[in-house]
């Protein structure tokens, strides 16, 4: 018992440890939360796409010496919007857009990271430095995640109805096309709050494992929203603290423990998991007369 109480405590004894854990489960709980409407969506590419476009904004913003989450929100968003504009006005379909759009703003961003002196380590932007978070990243993960996740919970039918079936929200009077875009933009803080944690590259595994994981384990919303959460929030800590005793990437870890809960939820899932599935049928009890 007290050496199992002992892998718990001993890293917690550590301020930098302490930051690290608060910082990961911020960033787990608005991810979990978001992860549910993209996956509810189809726009799990879509995740993927913003979070590498983050890059030649974070380098721009710190050529010209603004914050680095504000040209990483600007760089995002924009690319949400020209995907958005090439998908209405060309015959070429959405995911095709996608992969092109992230895959240039990803391209331009490692020329310019090359060109620009920097004392910027590309590992950290890359794949998240949590160990590293300094108090006043603490603050500013926390003000941008606790506002996106406040305003996905205020709106989250809404947003639920939307994502769901398009066509009946805009037939009741819903704005869709503003919600479009508001799913974009809360997407983009998303990834922002994400950077310090785990990087634009790990970042869009914690956005989708944990709604696939509880979208194989329930078919109601609201208890998808909670076993998200709880998923992520669990991976996000013990991800946290196995970093610590095998000397990994905090990041790296999470994201491997979410993927271990996605596998077991896909093997063991009463009712869709694949032991369900092929598990076979019992014949039906007759009952022998006299």
């Amino acid at each position: 018992m007290s050496l199992a109480m002992d892998w718990f405590i001993v890293p917690l004894s550590y301020p930098f440890m302490q930051r690290a854990l608060v910082v990961s489960l911020l960033v787990a709980a608005v991810c979990a939360v978001l992860s549910c409407y993209l996956v509810l969506k189809g726009w799990s590419l879509m995740g993927d796409a913003i979070s590498h476009a983050v890059l030649p904004g974070i380098v721009i913003a710190y050529a010209i010496g603004l914050p680095l989450a504000l040209g990483a929100f600007a760089a995002g968003l924009s690319c949400a919007l020209f995907t958005g504009y090439l998908k209405e006005n060309s015959r070429v379909k959405e995911d095709t857009v996608m992969a092109i759009v992230f895959s240039g703003m990803f391209g331009l961003g490692l020329v310019l990271f090359t060109k620009i002196e920097t004392d910027q380590h590309l590992l950290h932007i890359l794949f998240g430095n949590v160990l590293g978070v300094t108090p006043a990243d603490l603050v500013e993960t926390a003000i941008i995640a606790g506002g996106t996740l406040l305003i996905v919970l205020l709106k989250r039918r809404d947003l639920m109805l939307y994502c769901f079936d398009p066509n009946h929200a805009r037939a009741i009077g819903l704005p869709v096309r503003v919600l479009h875009y508001g799913l974009l933009i809360l997407l983009s803080l998303t990834i922002v709050s994400a950077l310090k944690a785990v990087g634009i590259i790990l970042v869009i595994a914690m956005l989708i494992a944990p709604g696939a994981t509880a979208y194989l384990l329930t078919d109601r919303f609201d208890r998808m929203l909670l076993i998200a959460v709880a998923t992520a929030l669990a991976s996000a800590a013990l991800g946290t603290l196995l970093s610590f005793h095998i000397d990994g990437a905090t990041g790296a870890c999470i994201v491997l423990v979410q993927a271990a809960i996605f596998m077991l939820a896909f093997l063991f899932a009463p009712r869709s998991g694949l032991a369900s599935l092929r598990r076979p049928i019992s014949p039906p009890l007759v009952e022998l007369g006299p």
